[in-house]
Formats: C-alpha cells, sequence, structure tokens
C-alpha cells in the first residue's frame, strides 16, 4: 500500500512498505514526484517487481519514469533491473563502481543495450536535477557497500539512507520512532555486523549534521521525524564500534 510521507501540492514523498511477501526480507521502496517526473529508489528485486507495479499504476501513469536509484547492489534494492529497463525508459543512477557490474542482471540481448541508460556516480557524489528542484545524491561509501549512496530531498527534507538506520521489525517508515532508547535493540545487531567501522559512520554523521533533514527514512523499519530523533541517531552511530572494530583473532579461525 502506497503511504504518503510528503506532499505540498506538487512535491511528493510516497513509501511502500508491505510488498515483500514469503521469506525474503521486507524493505521499503520509496517514489519521489515532482511535477511531471518521478524517481524510483531501490525497487528491489523480483519479489517486489509485480506489486510494486500495480502500485505505481495506481498513482498515475509511470511509462515516463525518469530515474530509477540504486543505492547499492544488494538483490533487494535493484536484482529486478532487467524488468524495469524493459518496461520503462528510466535511467539507472548507481555508484561508478558497480554500475559496470548491472549487466549482469540482464538477458545476454539487453546487455550491450543498458550502458547508455546508466548514470554512473562518481565518488563524491552528485546534484540531480529533478523538475524543478534538484536532489542530493550523496557518498555513503562502506555504509554497507564499498560504493553506498544515499538520497537527501532538500523540498521535504528527507534523508533517504538506505540501509543506515534500519531496523529489523515489521513497521514500514508510515511509523516512526517514538522512544530511541527502546529502539537501539532492533538496530544494534544489524548496524554491528553490516556497518564497516565507527570511523565510516563518524564521518558519515558529520556530513549529515550540515543538512537539514527533518525526516530520515531507511530502507527497512521505521523512519526517525524531527531533529531531536535524528540527532540522538547521530550521536548513537558516531559512538558505535561496529564491522572492523570488532574483529578478533577469533573471527578467522579454521572450521574444526
Amino acid at each position: 500500500m502506497a503511504v504518503e510521507l510528503f506532499n505540498d501540492g506538487v512535491h511528493k514523498c510516497i513509501s511502500f512498505s508491505d510488498l515483500v511477501k514469503g521469506e525474503g526480507v521486507q524493505s521499503n521502496q520509496f517514489l519521489i514526484v515532482n511535477g511531471d517526473e518521478a524517481i524510483l529508489l531501490d525497487p528491489g528485486g523480483q519479489l517486489t517487481f509485480t506489486p510494486l507495479s500495480l502500485e505505481l499504476r495506481k498513482l498515475g501513469d509511470f511509462d515516463t519514469l525518469n530515474y530509477i536509484f540504486a543505492s547499492h547492489q544488494d538483490p533487494d534494492i535493484i536484482s529486478a533491473i532487467d524488468a524495469w529497463i524493459t518496461r520503462t525508459p528510466a535511467k539507472v543512477v548507481a555508484s561508478k563502481l558497480w554500475a559496470r557490474f548491472l549487466p549482469h542482471l540482464l538477458p545476454a540481448y539487453m546487455g550491450d543495450k543498458v550502458g547508455e541508460r546508466i548514470i554512473s556516480v562518481n565518488d563524491e557524489g552528485l546534484k540531480l536535477p529533478f523538475g524543478d528542484t534538484e536532489l542530493l545524491i550523496l557518498p555513503a561509501h562502506f555504509l554497507h557497500s564499498v560504493g553506498n549512496l544515499q538520497i537527501f530531498d532538500p523540498v521535504s527534507k528527507t534523508l533517504f539512507s538506505g540501509d543506515m538506520g534500519a531496523s529489523m521489525v515489521d513497521d514500514g517508515p508510515e511509523h516512526s520512532v517514538e522512544n530511541f532508547t527502546d529502539h537501539i535493540q532492533y538496530m544494534s545487531g544489524f548496524h554491528k555486523r553490516y556497518m564497516v567501522s565507527n570511523k565510516a559512520c563518524r564521518l558519515w554523521a558529520n556530513m549529515i549534521r550540515q543538512l537539514d533533514v527533518q525526516m530520515m527514512v531507511p530502507q527497512h523499519g521505521r523512519s526517525f521525524k524531527g531533529p531531536e530523533m535524528i540527532n540522538q541517531f547521530l550521536d548513537w552511530i558516531s559512538a558505535l564500534e561496529c564491522g572492523v572494530d570488532l574483529l578478533t583473532e577469533e573471527s578467522y579461525t579454521i572450521p574444526s
């Protein structure tokens, strides 16, 4: 089901959080619309392609979808790229570090046709023209992919943060975190394993503090609304030991 996170009559942010059925990891998909332009964020794989397509049809004609954004390379992010490339004219925005691997997700006959449809983003990110505004494609390297990217929408002041801030709950981004301390239990294990190091988390948080973020919506779980809640998350992640910080000799032992 589509849920509006923001709507000023021209600019809209819409979430989809209940499309995964069966054993797949539940994930959130997002659509940003400005006037006649639209960008679809992390649309996922075959589990979500049909239900997401049906939801988009309810909202309007998205045969003219401008962009598909892939924050990183995981299956729940972009593994249905063949279907989206075939059925829409959208260009795919992805990190240059793995954009060249996207043809591996396509049938052989399409392999030489996708290159012109890919916008490869350099490490420093970019400003993507979008309707009467622009979206900031932010670097979020190693959080958790080597070429991880995020989107900040300056109109809705929303940070689409990918796996950063993800929580292992059934609720989607239409449900926001109400008590940060209680919510840590749903984030801690994930972030300790999937984020590479405290240094990367701290540098990322320092960048985010420079933006006027009023809402942070991850790809899994609940959203964070308001500066106070977002600052609590930034303080927590800045101090978290994770990834290589936690490795010891026991992490690399031969199975007995």
